[in-house]
């Protein structure tokens, strides 16, 4: 089609492409400021047409505020590919009129999906869509776009085609030129891929989600030597060669990888660790020349080592010569790449340590990334590109989802949204004719992932990064505990306040409470709080017992409490909870001989390190519980570790009856009994004990009246209480009380204060004195 047949004039602006924001992916549209488009004569709304290597269209809308006074152009990754230009890059931008197309042939533009569909769902998804032939597009949920202009809504508004983002290739466009598809366009939808002019089909920055700052670093490392290395010649420097990935699994490195090739439009070689092995003598060194030599001849290329601490492992750590001998190649290849112009290496682990030490350095990787677990923004903006194409529910909110996934790394997120998926079919199960193998329209229209499919998924799915250890966010609430509200307060205080609300701990210019120390008689809630703690302030709960930690191999139990710490770290905010931790942490120096006290006693110190050493604690709370605090090491009783010592009592009588509210929530109660009454004789009853009270209430009433009994009366109880005594001594008591003042002083003794044992109370106390 000749050119005057789709420009209304030959006024064009020249502007500089800038990365449009996650939540515009795949809406076709172009982000330009008033100026640009009174230069060219346009109004919001109408059709760009965009010339970089090769031409693509847009529709236009308003620049952000902060782009206003810019000479850019915001257009997302596909529009980026059809044009065939990176961030970073001009385009040529003109007004364009679009026709009502008669006819769009479409296909899917990934090999490994075959569609089947009513043609008439995509032409509804694609309504008002500018295109022209050899555009790569991609179907949309309904999404929130800022600031669009009332002739677009419609477009923005239309049902989703699938449960997820189809790209497709536009095939062929009848006529040719720039068109659009209206209520008489005919669309055909073919079932097999349709092979595109480059891989735009895969994967670009709009497609990683979290990585603001890793993505600049990267492009910063990879793009600019491989399109301008020009300006490293004239700066009289090397190019950087080599950037070495790592973190936790499932975090996206390799995805990041192949986004990076994608859009700096080079060639892509990836190696997978194991399958560089050969079973003969220097194959697998002649595999890897082959794969650098390729990259070579197809210069600018990025050559991606996925798990490369499998093929470049410490030489010092391993006994094959094979290995060595891999290393060694790998170590010659990155050093022979000043020969090699225009060829980056990626590597990617999420095992840095378990890299052989002389591939670590300037020259052959240049710099070191971190892909960490990605925080509650990031989560969102994961969450947003994996229901891009989603038909979602009025009630899902992706912010109230991002808040609740605490250490999910995009992995664990893109599961969820499968799983979310999975439960919306599961759904419709019901009305599908399975011999038909057909889906009717209607069921089709009618299907939506809700806000119910969500939190369902939510109990199948946990974090990756936390599989190895138990963490869960409790389903405790404060409602569920009574006759605490000293111990409440200083916990809610001291660890929800700060999670929830840092940067009024900021303003202040000071720090929350690393640890809290919650001790007090057996049965008194003390686990009850913590895991209360944890819900409320929406954080990960670790429960880990003294045993869990303790190993008979030397060094073993302070690498596990060290694998501890970095886990909570990876999956922060999170509450570390250690229940009788007087067995892990016991005073140094009390011992006699034998391995048991020096195994303790380096236990203590890695715990001390880990509390206040060089790598802060961010977010991350450790709760210890004990019913002997003179048992735990002084060392940990000071403030910056734990730095609030709560005591955790016996309920008084309003505490009590709340308990046992608590409690009979679920009993059937007859008229005569009074929980005030009950609580009145239940002096120094624990929680533990209140909860056997209701018990042992329920048997005698199933005893009593067998099966078909209805309710507990106040005489079951009365017989309940005859049978039921209270943990609680009043020697205990009054040593307790003696002990919280002690512990208050926080005397850096290392003798202990005295010990919980019945009739120890005095002889402690002589030696003392």
């Amino acid at each position: 089609m000749a050119e005057s047949e789709i420009r209304t004039d030959e006024r064009m602006v020249r502007l500089q492409v800038a990365a449009a924001r996650q939540e515009e992916s795949g809406q076709g549209i172009a982000r330009l400021s008033r100026s640009a488009l009174s230069e060219i004569g346009a109004m919001e709304g109408d059709v760009l047409e965009i010339t970089g290597k090769t031409v693509t269209v847009a529709r236009a809308v308003l620049a952000y505020d902060e782009d206003e006074s810019l000479q850019v152009i915001r257009l997302d990754g596909l529009q980026r590919g059809n044009a065939e230009v990176g961030s970073g890059d001009h385009v040529v931008v003109r007004k364009a009129e679009s026709r009502a197309a008669q006819r769009v042939v479409f296909a899917p533009a990934q090999k490994d999906m075959r569609l089947q569909g009513p043609s008439a769902a995509l032409k509804r998804n694609f309504f008002g869509r500018p295109m022209v032939q050899g555009d790569l597009v991609a179907t949309t949920g309904q999404q929130q776009v800022a600031d669009i202009p009332p002739q677009l809504r419609r477009m923005f508004n239309a049902p989703a085609y699938a449960l997820t983002q189809i790209r497709l290739n536009v095939v062929s466009t009848t006529p040719r030129g720039i068109v659009h598809i209206d209520e008489n366009t005919e669309v055909e939808l073919r079932e097999t891929f349709e092979e595109a002019h480059d891989a735009r089909g895969d994967v670009n920055y709009d497609d990683v989600g979290g990585m603001g700052d890793t993505i600049r670093q990267l492009r910063e490392m990879v793009e600019l030597p491989l399109r301008y290395p020009e300006l490293f010649t004239r700066l009289g420097v090397a190019p950087p060669k080599g950037v070495l990935l790592h973190g936790p699994p499932g975090t996206g490195k390799t995805r990041l990888a192949q986004a990076v090739a994608n859009e700096s439009e080079a060639s892509f070689f990836s190696i997978n660790g194991p399958e560089i092995m050969g079973s003969g003598y220097g194959e697998s060194e002649k595999h890897l020349r082959e794969v650098f030599e390729e990259a070579t001849k197809s210069a600018p290329a990025i050559v991606f080592i996925d798990e490369i601490d499998s093929i470049a492992p410490k030489r010092s750590q391993v006994h094959g010569e094979a290995e060595k001998r891999l290393v060694a190649q790998l170590l010659t290849l990155m050093d022979g790449l000043n020969s090699r112009a225009h060829v980056v290496v990626i590597a990617a682990t999420n095992r840095p340590d378990a890299i052989d030490e002389a591939l670590r350095r300037p020259g052959r990787f240049d710099r070191e990334i971190v892909i960490g677990v990605p925080d509650e923004s990031g989560r969102r903006e994961i969450l947003g590109i994996h229901t891009r194409g989603m038909p979602l529910g009025d009630k899902v909110d992706l912010r109230e989802l991002a808040r609740t996934t605490h250490g999910f790394v995009g992995a664990d997120l893109a599961a969820l949204a499968r799983e979310a998926a999975i439960e919306a079919v599961r759904r419709i199960m019901p009305k599908l004719d399975l011999e038909a193998r057909t889906i009717p329209a209607e069921v089709l229209d009618n299907l939506q992932v809700i806000r119910e499919d969500f939190l369902a998924a939510l109990k199948r799915v946990q974090p990756s990064a936390m599989r190895e250890v138990m963490v869960q966010v409790p389903n405790i609430g404060w409602a569920d505990i009574g006759g605490l509200d000293d111990a409440q307060l200083k916990l809610r205080e001291g660890v929800e306040l700060p999670l929830k609300n840092p940067e009024a701990f900021h303003k202040l210019g000071i720090r929350p409470a690393k640890g809290f120390l919650l001790y007090g008689p057996p049965g008194t809630g003390k686990t009850l709080l913590a895991k209360a703690v944890a819900k409320e302030a929406e954080a990960n709960f670790i429960s880990i017992k003294s045993s869990d930690l303790l190993s008979k191999w030397y060094g073993e139990s302070e690498q596990q409490i060290a694998r501890l710490f970095a886990r909570a770290r990876q999956v922060a905010p999170c509450v570390i909870f250690i229940d009788e931790i007087d067995s892990l942490v016991p005073a140094r120096g009390m011992g006699g001989g034998g391995g048991e006290p020096q195994v303790t006693g380096r236990v203590v110190n890695t715990i001390l390190a880990e509390m206040d050493g060089m790598e802060e604690l961010q977010s991350v709370v450790l709760i210890g519980a004990t019913n002997r605090p003179a048992l735990v090491d002084p060392a940990l009783l000071r403030p910056g570790r734990f730095d609030e010592l709560v005591y955790v009592g016996t309920p008084d009588a309003p505490g009590r009856q709340h308990i046992l509210g608590i409690h009979t929530s679920r009993m059937p109660l007859a008229e005569d009994v009074s929980l005030e009454y009950i609580a009145s004789q239940t002096e120094r009853f624990t929680g533990a004990d209140l909860e056997d009270v209701v018990r042992r209430a329920g048997l005698i009433a199933i005893r009593k009246r067998g099966a078909s009994v209805e309710q507990v009366t106040g005489e079951d109880f009365a017989e309940a209480l005859e049978d039921s005594r209270a943990t609680v001594t009043e020697d205990m008591e009054a040593e307790y009380e003696r002990m919280k003042g002690e512990l208050k002083k926080r005397a850096m003794e290392m003798t202990p204060i005295g010990f919980l044992v019945p009739g120890m109370v005095e002889s402690t106390r002589e030696r003392k004195h």
